[in-house]
């Protein structure tokens, strides 16, 4: 696909200005913060973007090619979507939005448990390429039903979240009642009749609902009995005794999201898991965790050659995802950049974000004299 973007935008910070301007508070606070005082969010980036590359100006060089291949795959850049909850609620129709850009740019594209559409509809978008991200249900039978569904839409990934023992403690949302159980207060009103063109979205789409979860979900629940169904659904906590039976029933590639410490990788490869995604869940989980950089240079140097690593949490741009992938990342993820973009210029922020991403990042390898994606980490400074 041609790479062409809006100049008007030419930065995800610029997305991020307009995204704000657009769609009512409660929901861009709900995509912008971390947990408790933001400090593993803010730490996210700022360390990541200590990684200093080295360029080769004078060394033969016959171009740069962004494709990587990933558990067989050829995909056209080294970064996907990643999952995020409640995507309808920041921009209406946004997982859809994504999913056909990200099918249309050939990158993958993750979907949540907890967003607003469902798997079958992704699958569809993206021809049954989609990845599945799966909240761990509280029950087996909910857990068996909803791998058989991915399975049966052609899901080649399955991605199980180990980072979500709790829900991290989040004040913004609990001041705007998007908490469990959520609550549309008069100044949420008043925030929604303040952003016209989000409103008549969402008329035009409908209210936003758990799309995956509603085959499972009484009929007619009034807010606070949606968020007890919510609790007593859903038990985040992964250990190996929940795992294995999973890995025995996915056929497909199996991911393990969350992974911050080298006893989590060490486990990981021991289950019979296929790659691991570095991540302390975009800084939203543990304000007092390390940010994401530090566990994946020592993972990948350890573990690189046992299983496949990757990186989401932090990574804002193309020399984001450069310095990660220098730093031992095969593939990275990125999940705000693109809810940024969607939410600032709707139907078309799929399709600019992917391009200015790339843009940005085939002008980092140009100028290192890196010609693949599996070269990066020749450009380090250690």
């Amino acid at each position: 696909m041609a790479i062409k973007f809006d100049s008007r935008y030419p930065s995800i910070d610029d997305l991020r200005t307009k995204a704000q301007k657009k769609i009512p508070k409660f929901a861009f606070e709900y995509l912008d913060g971390g947990c408790n005082e933001d400090v593993n969010l803010l730490r996210n980036t700022s360390e990541l973007r200590d990684v200093q590359l080295k360029p080769n100006y004078l060394r033969a060089h016959v171009g740069a090619s962004l494709k990587t291949k990933l558990f067989g795959i050829e995909y056209d850049a080294p970064f996907g979507i990643a999952p995020v909850g409640l995507q309808g609620l920041m921009w209406p129709n946004s997982p859809e939005i994504l999913a056909k850009a990200a099918f249309e740019h050939n990158i993958p594209f993750i979907l949540s448990t907890v967003t607003t559409t469902s798997i079958e509809r992704a699958s569809e978008l993206t021809e049954g390429k989609a990845w599945f991200q799966l909240y761990h249900p509280t029950e087996n039978r909910l857990r068996d039903d909803i791998i058989h569904r991915a399975a049966a839409a052609e899901c080649p990934v399955l991605v199980i979240l180990c980072d979500v023992p709790t829900f991290g403690f989040r004040p913004r949302d609990i001041r705007n009642g998007l908490a469990m159980p959520p609550k549309m207060s008069i100044q949420n009103i008043l925030q929604v009749l303040g952003k016209p063109h989000w409103a008549l979205e969402t008329l035009r789409y409908g209210q936003p609902n758990f799309e995956n979860l509603k085959p499972y979900m009484p009929k007619g629940l009034d807010l606070k009995q949606l968020g007890k169904f919510m609790d007593q659904t859903f038990s985040g906590r992964l250990n190996a005794e929940k795992i294995k039976p999973i890995r025995d029933m996915w056929k497909g590639k199996l991911v393990l999201k969350g992974v911050a410490s080298e006893y989590d990788a060490e486990e990981a490869i021991k289950l019979g898991i296929d790659g691991i995604i570095v991540s302390n869940h975009g800084g939203r989980q543990l304000d007092a965790g390390e940010s994401t950089i530090k566990p994946l240079t020592t993972i990948a140097e350890k573990y690189g050659n046992q299983i496949e690593v990757m990186m989401d949490s932090g990574i804002r741009s193309g020399p984001d995802v450069a310095r990660a992938m220098a730093s031992g990342a095969k593939f990275t993820f990125m999940g705000r950049s693109f809810m940024y973009g969607v939410s600032a210029l709707g139907k078309e922020g799929g399709n600019h974000t992917i391009s200015l991403l790339k843009t940005e990042l085939q002008q980092v390898m140009e100028q290192l004299c890196c010609e693949t994606t599996r070269d990066f980490p020749d450009h380090l400074i250690k």
